[in-house]
């Protein structure tokens, strides 16, 4: 029994470990906002996609595009949407920056879209996403646990 409860432990921390992305952009919070975003917006994509849609007017096919082409995660996608957004450029100049390093890690790409360490620009960007974070709550698809249930009135 012991051994089952040490691999299902060792299972869940390699799962969770997985789910983190190393997003370089020098600020540990920024990093860790990303991730929760990730998170929730990878329970429901669509979602997730359609709200990215009209807040950076982009097409959902160009969303699609991001996550099936370039294999960006949800927090990728939305740290690009914003860079391009702060940088007052279009996305698709950093997805040409990120193409051409894209191992460099998002605070070079920052850096290469005029956003800066320290800069206005990128207090911006820590303070959005975590703002993003904490009320991006992207549910899983499916009936939500209080669907159904209203008062009891009957109706004659």
């Amino acid at each position: 029994m012991i051994k089952h409860c040490i691999a299902v432990l060792a299972l869940c921390l390699t799962t969770s470990m997985q789910a983190q992305i190393t997003f370089n952009t020098g600020s540990i919070q920024l990093d860790t906002d990303l991730n929760q975003i990730n998170l929730s917006a990878s329970a429901n994509f669509e979602s997730f996609k359609n709200d990215c849609a009209v807040a950076y007017h982009v097409s959902t096919s160009s969303l699609e595009d991001m996550r099936v082409r370039l294999h960006w995660s949800p927090g990728e996608i939305y740290f690009a949407l914003e860079l391009a957004r702060l940088s007052r450029r279009p996305v698709a100049d950093v997805i040409h920056i990120y193409q051409n390093n894209p191992k460099n890690g998002w605070g070079n790409i920052a850096k290469q879209m005029g956003i800066k360490p320290g800069s206005s620009e990128f207090h911006q960007l820590k303070q959005n996403a975590g703002n993003t974070k904490n009320k991006a709550h992207y549910k899983s698809k499916g009936k939500p646990k209080h669907a159904g249930k209203g008062n009891k009135k009957k109706y004659s």
